[in-house]
Order: C-alpha cells, then sequence, then structure tokens
C-alpha cells in the first residue's frame, strides 16, 4: 500500500532515451542522482542510483562490467538475458511505471533501462550508512538480551526471526508517507494473532494520511483507542527479546524504518509494570519487583499532592514530633506549601528535560548544577523546605523506576499537587478514582486496558501480578484474543 497510489501511472514507453529523461526529470536536477549511459548486449541501456544509497563498488563489479564487457547478441527479452547472465540468484523485479521506479531509487535500488523494453530492472544493492545493533538504552536488563533494534528495518526484522524460528511469524510491508515513502512493517503470529484485532490494526494504519513518516511515534496517535486517556495503550521498545515475548501472546508489532523504537498493540496497563528480567528471575524475586514498580507508580504520581493535603488539612495524620519539625521548616519559607510544590517540581522537569536534551559532555555539569540549585542553594537560602525536597526527590527517584509511565505520571503529579491543595485527602481519593476509570474505560481492540484484573480472568492470574513458574505458565498460558469482549 503507498499514499501515492492516487498519483497519475506513467508507463515507461520502451524508448530508453526518453524514458531515462523522465526519469531524471523526477528528481529535478538532484546532485546525488547517479545515471550512467552503457551499451549492454548491443542496445542502449541508462543506470540509475541515488549516491550514497547504494554500494557502488559491488555495483560496478558485479553489474555494469558483465554489462559491457560480455559479447551476447539478444533479439527478444533483454531483461531475460540480463538476468540469466547477470543477476543470478538475485532476487529483481521488472517495474512498468516510471513513479515506482523513482520509488525504487529512493529506496537504494539499482534501475536499469534497456532500449526496446517498456519497463525497468529493480534491484536491490542497498549500501546506504546504518547503525549497528548495540544495547537497547532506554532498557536496561540485568540479565537479559543485549541486542537492541537499529534504525534499518530489515536489521530489525533478522533480530526478530532469530528469536522467534517459525513459519508463522508473518510480516508485511506497508508504504506510509505521501512524501517521505516510509516502509512500515506489521509482525504477527498467524496461528496466535487475532484476527479481529489485525484487521482493526490495518484499517487504523490505512487512515494514516501523513505526508511523512520520520519515526514510530507519528503512527502512536492513530494506533490509539482513546485519544482523551493519560494512558497510551500503544507499547514501545527497542528489545527484540520484549517484542517476540510479545508476539507470542497474539499481539501485532509494527516497525518503522529509521527508528530503532517498535510498537506493540495492542498494549495493557500492567504490560507496563513488566521487564525482561522478570522471567529470568526466580518467581519470588519478579514478583517482589513488580509490587515494588507498582509503589513506585503511585509514589511518582500522588505523594507530592498527599504531602500537600496533609499539611494543609489534616495534620493530625502525622506524628506530632515530625509535624512540628515539617511545620517549623515550612514557616520559615516565603511561598504557600502548594505553591512550593509546583515551583520545585517544575524545576525538577526543567532539570531533567535539559539533561535529556544537551550533549553528553555537558549533560552531567546540568545534573550537577540542578542538584546544587534546587537542593542546598536553595534550602539555606530559606526558599524552599527541607521536607519538601526529600519529598522530591523520592518522587524523582520512584519516576526513574517507571520510566515508560513518565508522560501520564508528570502530568498527573501537578494534577494531585493541585487538587490536594485545594481539597485535601477527600480530593486526593476522588481523583485516584478518576485515574482508576480512566484506565478502566479505555478498551484498546476489544481487550480492556485494565485486563486481565478488571475483568477478572482467572487463567491469565500466574503472570499478572505474581509471576509463578515456568512450568505453571505454561500450562495456563492465554492469549490476547481470549480476553476479547
Amino acid at each position: 500500500m503507498s499514499d501515492n497510489a492516487t498519483d497519475k501511472k506513467a508507463a515507461f514507453t520502451g524508448d530508453a532515451e526518453k524514458d531515462s529523461l523522465a526519469l531524471e526529470k523526477l528528481f529535478g536536477g538532484s546532485i546525488d542522482l547517479v545515471m550512467r549511459r552503457i551499451e549492454a548486449y548491443g542496445r542502449t541501456a541508462f543506470v540509475f542510483m541515488l549516491d550514497g544509497m547504494c554500494d557502488e563498488i559491488k555495483i560496478t563489479e558485479s553489474v555494469i562490467k558483465p554489462l559491457t564487457t560480455e559479447k551476447i547478441r539478444i533479439t527478444r527479452d533483454a531483461f531475460d538475458a540480463v538476468r540469466t547472465n547477470v543477476f543470478k540468484g538475485i532476487n529483481i523485479k521488472t517495474v512498468t511505471d516510471i513513479n515506482e521506479a523513482a520509488n525504487g531509487i529512493i529506496s537504494g535500488n539499482l534501475i536499469i533501462l534497456i532500449d526496446g523494453e517498456k519497463g525497468a530492472l529493480s534491484c536491490p544493492f542497498q549500501g546506504f550508512p546504518k547503525s549497528a545493533v548495540n544495547e537497547p538504552l532506554n532498557e536496561q536488563n540485568e540479565r537479559g538480551s543485549k541486542e537492541g533494534f537499529c534504525d534499518n528495518f530489515k536489521d530489525n526484522v533478522t533480530l526478530i526471526r532469530r528469536k522467534l524460528r517459525t513459519p508463522s511469524l508473518v510480516i508485511k510491508q506497508m508504504t506510509l508517507g505521501k512524501t517521505s515513502n516510509t516502509p512500515v512493517l506489521l509482525c504477527y503470529l498467524s496461528d496466535r494473532v487475532s484476527e479481529k484485532t489485525l484487521g482493526s490494526v490495518i484499517k487504523r494504519l490505512k487512515k494514516v494520511k501523513l505526508d511523512a513518516i520520520l519515526g514510530s511515534g507519528y503512527l502512536r496517535p492513530f494506533l490509539d483507542s482513546d485519544r482523551n486517556s493519560l494512558f497510551s495503550d500503544t507499547g514501545i521498545t527497542e528489545r527484540p527479546d520484549t517484542f517476540s515475548s510479545m508476539l507470542l501472546e497474539g499481539r501485532i508489532g509494527i516497525i518503522c524504518d529509521g527508528t530503532p523504537f517498535a510498537l506493540i498493540v495492542p498494549y495493557l496497563f500492567i504490560d507496563y509494570f513488566h521487564t525482561a528480567d522478570d522471567y529470568l528471575s526466580s518467581p519470588y524475586y519478579a514478583v517482589f519487583m513488580r509490587l515494588l514498580r507498582m509503589v513506585c507508580f503511585l509514589i511518582a504520581a500522588m505523594l507530592p499532592g498527599v504531602f500537600v493535603a496533609i499539611i494543609l488539612f489534616h495534620p493530625e495524620i502525622m506524628p506530632a514530633d515530625i509535624m512540628y519539625g515539617i511545620s517549623a521548616a515550612t514557616g520559615k519559607t516565603p511561598f504557600p506549601i502548594m505553591i512550593e510544590a509546583l515551583a520545585i517540581h517544575f524545576i525538577y522537569e526543567i532539570v531533567r528535560e535539559a539533561g535529556l536534551r544537551m550533549p553528553r559532555a555537558v549533560g552531567h555539569a546540568v545534573s550537577i548544577v540542578g542538584a546544587l540549585v534546587i537542593g542546598d542553594a536553595a534550602v539555606t537560602a530559606g526558599l524552599i523546605a527541607a521536607p519538601m525536597l526529600i519529598v522530591v526527590a523520592l518522587t524523582a527517584i520512584s519516576s526513574s523506576v517507571i520510566v515508560r509511565l513518565h508522560e501520564p505520571v508528570a502530568i498527573m503529579r501537578f494534577g494531585f499537587i493541585i487538587i490536594g491543595g485545594f481539597t485535601g485527602l477527600y480530593g486526593i481519593m476522588l481523583g485516584l478514582g478518576v485515574m482508576i476509570v480512566d484506565i478502566c474505560s479505555v478498551s484498546p481492540y476489544g481487550v480492556p486496558f485494565s485486563a486481565p484484573l478488571s475483568p477478572f480472568v482467572k487463567r491469565a492470574q500466574a503472570d499478572v501480578l505474581f509471576r509463578k513458574s515456568w512450568c505453571k505458565i505454561k500450562q495456563r498460558k492465554i492469549l490476547l484474543g481470549e480476553m476479547e469482549f
């Protein structure tokens, strides 16, 4: 599928001179378009490629030299002669449309025109620079694989094939973006995926009418089932092992060329608290770590709001000695406790964003300066109370435990601070209820976002909050399609 399907077809005429001019005109005199005129088997031929996108040495040795040196006379099908004498065992195809040939050149293919043939040969000779397969930067694991997705989708397919060596692994390609013509791959296991979910994903991708797709994040809003929810039901991963494990559960993976981040649909709320290390550690430790991540989620989202609510409305909850110390510290600061909480967390987000965007050489300096400004200097100057600084530090550390939920947590944190500052713990509990309703209201592709906890699916509980041994998980394995409602 291509967004260029609406463009007018421009068929080859069989006149190599005329067709080469038409193909060259499409690129508007671009300096990286390489065109060479040769004599191939007694006929005039033209070779097209983009400089830097193809392996020029391989093309010279494997294509240009055989075509120009072998003395073979052909009278009918020149393309058949080229396939027989030059491209032995190479997967090439004949294209009859000039626009399709241009897309092949852009993709790094070699295009050959031969006088008298109403078409062109498209030969894969990609040789453009690409990133190597490295360890994932954003999904660190202690015992898991050290391989991560790279920017080239063909290398990513190879990484997946190495994990899932089964013919039921189906990989289909779509082309999205009217100008970018970006290859997008759909990956799934044919014997495990739900046909209903697969059809829905393909339908949504066909509705993507963007001018360019420069990353997988461009597709995420089209795949989310509820765009008004804070939580996304489209997962992101840069680990082939995590990607493969999701496919084994009947999910669909989407790989976008040019980015190492793959998408997974549908993605459930409980998946945010699972990591690859959970399945490589003992079940008891995995259970402990999952519960720890859930506690960190609540701390990162609600602790500042709860702290503000207790100080302003419910001081009797805290022990008297602790409350006296907090009151003495906050009484010396010039700002109300709610304004102080909002300001300090806003500054924290600034420091985090600066450390993330700055070059690595100066990123550590930003962190150090931020710690000094927010920490020692602000407390010494009496602008921030020390208890509030402790709350901010605990919140920031907890946020680092659940990196994949940072976006919704950052928004909810400010919301809970405002709610706690105006309504106290009663408002916090109402806000928590709204958050739970938001989670339960999303239903990606017919599967509740809160499943398999709500609605409760007994067969799936072997690997939700608790992870049982592999023997028991194998006996109680459930596919995602079985939880559709």
